[in-house]
């Protein structure tokens, strides 16, 4: 059973219903430590303060706001969790809007909550099984870690999902990153349609949605425990090179997708490349003429 990272209560409107968040995630990456390589000793940070200039215990440690170089205002992690702000003690539904409505950006870390105690049963059961009839989604506000948050709340399962959301003013404006404009045909976006129509699925399961990097580490490790070659890496299949004619490139994909799904390979349906006529050359001249041509510049 996760452990609680927040107790407090769903307020909805009049309804209050109690809660406790525990986290929706799993993670499973290895993780590894820094060692001296001479000796393989363990390499640790150790905290010292700068106006002793001594090792100091976590005992001693607490936040501050550096107000100017020289003055800095001391928090409390109790005056942080007795903000006066009603979100500090609740997750305060604001509005529903449609899921597609939400820039997907937005939307980060998911949290299950948990109805604390028999009287939040029946409020919790009716929250989640509107949720999950709608095709709206709760936008709400809550106090965590010494800051207000934005969340989103949904129903997965009867259960009820709370995913923290950034605020407008924290996602970048992207137009910087754009490329130059471009001219597309219709038959090259038809063509990537096709494509993506033949790499659509009905779910993510599958040997595609495994964590192959972790389980290459797994195998390293393994193999130098029993002091023997890891597994030799996989060649790959070709290097991607620079894209030339994009239909011929989409076809390809479009080929190579059907045929790792089993299907027929042969495109009936792509698009067919379109090519402007060219104008037909002007016959030249049956007499030569007798000045002599202008050399270009």
């Amino acid at each position: 059973m996760p452990r609680t990272v927040w107790s407090g209560a769903i307020s909805f409107g009049l309804v209050t219903v109690p809660i406790n968040v525990v986290s929706a995630t799993e993670d499973h990456s290895l993780r590894f430590h820094q060692y001296h390589l001479e000796d393989m000793g363990r390499v640790r940070v150790r905290k010292f303060c700068e106006a002793e200039d001594r090792e100091v215990t976590s005992d001693e440690i607490g936040k501050g706001y550096q107000l100017t170089k020289e003055q800095v205002i001391p928090i409390s992690d109790d005056e942080l969790r007795d903000l006066p702000l009603p979100t500090a003690k609740a997750i305060e539904i604001e509005a529903f809007v449609p899921l597609e409505s939400v820039d997907p950006i937005r939307i980060g870390e998911g949290y299950y909550l948990q109805p604390s105690g028999q009287v939040a049963h029946k409020p919790y059961k009716l929250l989640a099984k509107a949720l999950g009839r709608s095709a709206k989604v709760a936008v709400a506000k809550y106090a965590w870690s010494g800051r207000e948050r934005l969340g989103l709340l949904r129903a997965r399962d009867d259960v009820i999902v709370l995913h923290a959301m950034r605020w407008p003013d924290e996602i970048r404006d992207p137009s910087e990153l754009l490329p130059p404009p471009v001219e597309l045909s219709d038959e090259e976006i038809e063509g990537a349609l096709a494509l993506m129509d033949s790499m659509t699925r009905e779910d993510l399961e599958g040997a595609e949605f495994q964590d192959t990097y972790t389980e290459a580490l797994e195998q390293i490790i393994e193999a130098k425990r029993e002091h023997r070659e890891p597994p030799a890496l996989p060649e790959p299949e070709g290097e991607p090179g620079q894209i030339v004619d994009l239909m011929a490139a989409l076809t390809q994909s479009v080929q190579k997708a059907r045929a790792g799904r089993g299907e027929d390979a042969d495109i009936h349906d792509m698009p067919k490349k379109t090519t402007k006529k060219q104008p037909a050359k002007k016959t030249a001249a049956k007499k030569a003429s007798g000045r002599k041509p202008r050399r270009s510049a």
